[in-house]
């Protein structure tokens, strides 16, 4: 369930600044909006993983 959540998350963070870099299109928000991406999902595969205790 929690990867359910994390998913619909991560898809709207990439719907809601997928729109903004779209509309403004200023090179250095582009660019901030990209890392944030990454960093966004670098934290959810990793979180994603199985943990093994």
């Amino acid at each position: 369930m929690n990867k359910l959540l994390a998913l619909i998350a991560f898809v709207f963070i990439v719907g809601f600044l997928g729109i903004l870099g779209w509309k403004v299109q200023e090179p250095d928000l582009i660019a901030v909006i990209a890392l944030t991406l990454v960093l966004v999902a670098f934290d959810f595969a990793r979180s994603a993983r199985d943990k093994k205790d």
